[in-house]
């Protein structure tokens, strides 16, 4: 059968760099756990700030998977 099922999960990640470093840690916590990713999409951006400067970035993101 090639039709696939696919499951969402929403997490968030965070920085003190970027917000790449942010989604990419977020990714790399779940694949710790969760087998076939296969997309994702940032949801929310925020951060918070420190001398008039970004002190942290937390990126929350879906995550698409294929379920076995």
């Amino acid at each position: 059968m090639n039709d696939k099922v696919y499951k969402i999960v929403e997490l968030t990640g965070t920085s003190t760099h970027s917000i790449e470093d942010a989604v990419n840690l977020a990714l790399e916590r779940a694949s710790k756990t969760i087998h076939n990713l296969g997309w994702f999409q940032v949801i929310d951006t925020r951060g918070s700030i420190e001398n008039n400067k970004v002190k942290h970035w937390q990126v929350t993101i879906k995550i698409g998977f294929t379920v076995d």
